[in-house]
């Protein structure tokens, strides 16, 4: 084994979108677990959205990664030292190794995977914090029936693709919003939504909208919010009355900071504000990390639905981990189908 380790640090704060100058790749000396902590090779780590949050020193529900600091992230590897009870080197673990080929964690922190019951980079999208997300939010706040119609859109993403599956199997009318025609037919041939519209085909909400009220002509019961922007103009004006709004994200306003340039006029916050009213709206913002007690229920319901097949997954891997700026950038552009991961060996 080398005695080096690689990393991925931030090297500066991104003016709108990230470029490759936002990142150094450098390298250290292997660090030494302490006591009740080990020590994990990183095989697969997480690309996410939330991860170009951190890069602003912004003040949000986390703090931002330093400059200088290695950008944080999920990541699956092999315990190769142990300082703690319990957890064996060999031992496969997940835990939040950030963007490193090697990484001490506490023990505490790190949670023991059984590749048996489902491949290790499960537990980095479809049974880790995306599909937990997508699984929490619709059900904790979106509180689906029968017969109703959910929209949500990224949806061949790892959190949108969960919401669809798991209202589907509920008995709703799942409506997908993706970026392009290939997207959109695996919305619909690989995770099961009833329909699926290309946004990119649609220049403003208002073309956008129209292609909605066709594909949910009784109006929308249920709108996941992943993304802002057109897709959340589009949708206001055909929610129904009670509808239910978990939002989960808005990644198109991301790179623009905030709640992003041109967002306050896009929205028209007065109309915005009356169709919640006059609706009877309930707008829910959550934050994942605030729920990790609902975790166990969550792998319980879902896990064995993963196993047979009920619950489908894609994986998008890049090869490396000097490849990581360059498909996380690719990811804030949609670039990506399924879940984004990297591959380090």
């Amino acid at each position: 084994m080398s005695d080096q380790m690689h990393h991925i640090t931030l090297a500066s704060r991104p003016n709108g979108a990230p470029t490759a100058a936002n990142f150094n790749h450098l390298s250290a000396p292997i660090p030494e677990p302490k006591p009740g902590e080990v020590l994990v090779r990183v095989h697969y780590m997480s690309l996410d959205p939330y991860m170009r949050g951190r890069m602003d020193d912004a003040k949000s529900y986390a703090a931002p990664v330093p400059i200088g600091g290695t950008m944080e992230g999920g990541g699956v590897g092999e315990v190769i030292a142990s300082k703690t009870d319990g957890i064996a080197p060999g031992d496969m673990v997940f835990g939040m190794f950030g963007w490193a080929t090697y990484a001490t964690a506490d023990a505490k922190t790190v949670r023991k995977l059984d590749a048996n019951q489902a491949p290790l980079t499960a537990a980095l999208g479809v049974l880790g914090m995306p599909g937990f997300t997508g699984w929490f939010g619709l059900t904790e706040y979106g509180k689906p029936k029968p017969g109703e119609t959910l929209v949500v859109a990224a949806a061949t993403g790892p959190v949108g693709s969960m919401v669809g599956q798991i209202a589907k199997s509920m008995g709703l009318r799942t409506v997908g919003i993706a970026g392009g025609t290939d997207k959109c037919a695996l919305a619909t041939d690989k995770f099961g939504f009833d329909a699926c519209i290309d946004h990119r085909a649609h220049a403003d909400a208002r073309s956008l909208r129209t292609a909605l009220a066709q594909a949910a002509p009784h109006g929308i019961d249920i709108y996941f919010e992943n993304v802002g922007g057109k897709v959340l103009e589009a949708v206001i004006p055909l929610m129904n009355p009670h509808g239910r709004i978990p939002v989960c994200g808005m990644i198109s306003w991301y790179n623009a900071g905030g709640l992003g340039a041109g967002a306050e006029a896009t929205l028209h916050a007065p109309a915005l504000w009356r169709t919640i009213l006059v609706k009877y709206l309930s707008v829910h913002g959550f934050i994942i990390s605030n729920h990790w007690d609902q975790f166990p229920k969550f792998l319980s319901d879902v896990a064995p639905k993963v196993q047979s097949g009920d619950i489908a997954m894609i994986e998008d891997v890049a090869q490396g981990l000097e490849n990581a700026p360059a498909a996380f950038i690719g990811l804030l552009k949609g670039q990506n189908v399924g879940k984004q991961l990297v591959k380090l060996i």
